[in-house]
């Protein structure tokens, strides 16, 4: 969707540097909102730990979208694209979207200690299986029945079962568990175990965004933002992305950056767009850090720090994307920012 391809990356008048209007780059700069089509962010209710392999000695097998493309679990969507917390590339997309990899933790369980949940994340997950067991029996423990859910949904331990692990999450989500709703809503639209049913995967999705889960309102928001099985709606894609922002998802607060800015779905808020930026380069997120870094070194937005917008470059081009590379080596070759080093 072109409202977030943006084609330029600040106002005529700016540092030429990065803002001549003879400047191919700078006509052409594309910032991803997160990711590219056909997807959607794939938060897990619970993270892989390193050893995926821990107790069982094979590997679990992928979960597959409609396509036969592997989903989640570390795997790259269907249309091949990069995602996770921020995007490496430099390519633009038609439309934001798709499930990044691998998938971000979730907070741990407040409240006591959670041996269940501590053996999984310590890669224990036949340990997990049989502690998680043990609180369903003894009544009805929404955590435990999540964990159960996202162990099926793996094979992780135990052999991967993909209708055992809805009826474990459905379990769940009748007892109230947002992670639970969400992980419903990432099987119906990824068709786990079943065929993809987008319907369906939405209102799991509305459940747990009421239930407070940030994760479900951004996906929402991309939905609305595409008109995926919906009418397109920038407002309510605006609205649902400020509930994911505030609740912490980087990928939210950097698409919400994108709307203040440019008034899309809401009124124009350079400020609150600086600030959503911020945020979300704060957590690493790349495509952010590099915009933030294009507003910083000249000055729009926010003060004008050269050496700060330089670093941003260098932090953002360590990480692989390609403009931050690019505008980083034009910062050394004037020294502007950073010293002079023309061979670097």
């Amino acid at each position: 969707m072109r409202h977030f391809l943006r084609g330029g990356t600040g106002p005529e008048g700016c540092d030429p540097l990065f803002q001549g209007k003879n400047s191919r780059q700078s006509r052409t700069l594309a910032l991803r909102v997160a990711v590219a089509a056909a997807g959607l962010l794939l938060l897990a209710d619970l993270a892989a730990p390193p050893r995926a392999e821990a107790q069982t000695g094979e590997k679990p097998p992928a979960a597959t979208d409609a396509n036969g493309a592997k989903t989640g679990n570390g795997a790259k969507p269907s249309n091949g694209t990069k995602t996770g917390n921020g995007t490496n590339g430099a390519k633009p997309a038609p439309a934001p979207a798709a499930p990044p990899a691998p998938a971000a933790a979730a907070p741990a369980p407040s409240g006591p200690v959670d041996v269940a949940f501590g053996a999984y994340q310590a890669g224990n997950y036949l340990t997990a299986y049989k502690e998680a067991m043990k609180r369903v029996e003894a009544g009805t423990d929404p955590a435990a029945m999540t964990l159960l859910g996202e162990l099926y949904a793996r094979g992780y331990g135990i052999p991967y079962d993909p209708a055992k692990a809805r009826q474990w999450y459905e379990r769940a989500a009748k007892a109230g568990s947002a992670n639970a709703m969400f992980a419903l809503g990432m099987m119906n639209l990824t068709g786990q175990g079943k065929t993809v049913d987008e319907t369906a995967a939405q209102k799991w999705f509305e459940q747990s965004a009421k239930a407070g889960n940030p994760a479900a309102a951004y996906n929402l928001g991309l939905i609305y933002l595409q008109g995926r099985g919906v009418t397109q709606d920038f407002t309510k894609a605006a609205t649902y992305f400020k509930q994911g922002a505030d609740g912490g998802v980087a990928d939210a607060q950097y698409a919400l950056s994108v709307l203040l800015n440019a008034g899309n779905g809401v009124p124009v808020d350079k400020a609150a767009a600086i600030k959503y930026l911020t945020a979300a380069a704060e957590q690493d997120h790349v495509t952010a850090e590099v915009e933030l870094a294009i507003a910083t070194f000249n000055g729009n937005g926010v003060p004008k720090d050269e050496a700060a917008g330089a670093a941003l470059f260098r932090k953002a081009a360590l990480a692989g994307n390609a403009i931050a590379q690019n505008r980083y080596a034009r910062v050394l070759s004037v020294g502007r920012g950073a010293p002079q080093n023309k061979v670097a």
